[in-house]
């Protein structure tokens, strides 16, 4: 009886601890400004004092019935800034993505052809003020203006990996 109450206490430790962990991970991540790695020259940490020193970019987007301005820098500015590693080949750099990530674990892909503006020209941006309260310094949220849906309108952006 003894051998049985602990195979099956093992199981639900090992879940709470689990759980425990994960949540740990996802709080040092909001607590922490967001950040820019990877195929980059330049790490950066997107901060208050980063971002106010890049260009300004303002746009209004609607999802469904919402609608709103956001102010903020143009991810393709962040990248420049950080200094993009091409690779070697033809047309290298569109072979990037940035893996966005919000304190939360929800993670986007964005190719970088649809940033570049020798292709797509996408003015996906990184918004820290917006009309709605739903932007901050401490709760950064990307864009994506032109996207249909807002699946890949991240909000409390944690990080940006360029892959």
């Amino acid at each position: 009886m003894e051998r049985l109450k602990e195979v099956t206490l093992r199981p639900i430790l090992a879940m709470f601890l689990s759980v425990a962990f994960s949540a740990h991970c996802l709080v040092a991540l909001a607590a922490d400004p967001a950040t820019m790695t990877g195929a980059v020259k330049t790490p950066l940490t997107l901060d208050n004092a980063t971002l106010s020193a890049m260009p300004v970019a303002s746009v209004s987007i609607s999802y469904g019935s919402s609608n709103s301005t956001y102010t903020g820098v143009l991810v393709w500015d962040l990248l420049k800034k950080a200094e993009l590693i091409p690779g070697e080949g033809k047309n290298a750099a569109l072979r990037h993505t940035l893996l966005i990530t919000a304190a939360n674990g929800y993670a986007v892909a964005v190719a970088l052809g649809e940033l570049d503006p020798s292709y797509g020209n996408k003015q996906v941006m990184l918004a820290y003020r917006s009309t709605d309260g739903s932007a901050s310094f401490d709760h950064l949220r990307l864009l994506v203006p032109g996207d249909v849906r807002g699946g890949r309108a991240v909000r409390d952006v944690a990080k940006i990996e360029v892959n």
